[in-house]
């Protein structure tokens, strides 16, 4: 994989994904930010992004791109390979969270947010992967969470979206490392980003009556996640370096935070037993099912 790399990043208007689309064009890679609405509702941020591209001459360029339109995916992936010539790394950011007790949530809320934070990932890696089969190299990475390993009661469909996405990130990782292909997941602890602000919220208020003092477990659990001081650019430093690991070096999970919640014992727990489970089905004579061990990145 060349040291300059075409990256995609979903999600760029705001928080991990600005920052990281900032962070990888300044150290030189060629950047392609995509999100919603670049001439609408995110027109100032997208804005933003190219007079910083071109107050400090970097190669960051702002695609539209809505991660639950198929259509709307294909056309940013291209338009990337169409002026790039290849696609090296396409990060999966897009997401938002859902706070609320499990039944006051609505089926309607479940199916948007999984459109989102699980199947955008599923259209984003469908639509570059062609891209990098082609050539023989390329780096799915996708930012997960905490929540994607343990469970915060109150964001029930949250978690369940990222334990949807760590599963489908891992089963890239095996299926794909035969084609030099390589599927990773950042982990970021609590930090200080616009998901908060864009939190949304359960909406059958009717059903939380029986519920007495857990009814009030969304938002606890809510006051200690954004109690949190810790710099989201940390999370950009951890991309851009293992973006920058050489290809074949790469983890399969990479935790990031200030706090560990146990995380990291789960991860090596999984690890061990994924291992088994790869034996079990006669896989591992196929060194390309190699497991790397999770790390902390504090």
């Amino acid at each position: 994989m060349p040291s300059k790399q075409v990256v995609l990043v979903t999600g760029s208007s705001t928080g991990f994904g600005r920052l990281i689309s900032q962070t990888l064009a300044r150290h030189g890679h060629i950047v392609f930010a995509t999100m919603r609405d670049p001439v609408g509702r995110n027109a100032a941020n997208s804005s933003e992004l190219r007079t910083l591209a071109g107050k400090e001459s970097l190669e960051l360029h702002v695609l539209e791109m809505d991660v639950t339109d198929e259509s709307s995916v294909d056309r940013a992936v291209h338009a990337c390979v169409n002026q790039a010539g290849r696609i090296d790394v396409a990060i999966n950011n897009a997401g938002y969270a859902l706070a609320g007790l499990a039944e006051a949530t609505t089926v309607n809320q479940v199916q948007q947010i999984m459109d989102t934070n699980f199947l955008g990932c599923v259209r984003v890696n469908r639509a570059v992967l062609p891209f990098m089969r082609k050539q023989h190299a390329g780096f799915l990475l996708h930012v997960s969470s905490g929540a994607g390993r343990i469970v915060l009661p109150g964001f029930a469909f949250y978690c369940a979206s990222k334990f949807a996405m760590e599963a489908l990130a891992e089963s890239y990782h095996y299926e794909l490392a035969g084609q030099g292909i390589e599927s990773s997941v950042i982990e970021p602890g609590a930090y200080q980003t616009a998901v908060f602000g864009n939190m949304v919220t359960a909406a059958d208020y009717a059903r939380l009556e029986t519920y007495g003092a857990a009814a009030q477990i969304p938002d606890k659990v809510n006051a200690v996640l954004t109690a949190s001081m810790a710099n989201a650019q940390d999370i950009a430093e951890a991309v851009l370096n293992v973006i920058e690991t050489a290809p074949g070096q790469r983890q399969l999970r990479y935790r990031v935070s200030p706090t560990d919640l146990g995380v990291d014992a789960i991860n090596n727990v999984c690890s061990q037993v994924q291992s088994q489970v790869l034996r079990a089905f006669g896989l591992t004579a196929d060194t390309t099912f190699t497991q790397r061990s999770a790390a902390s990145a504090d």
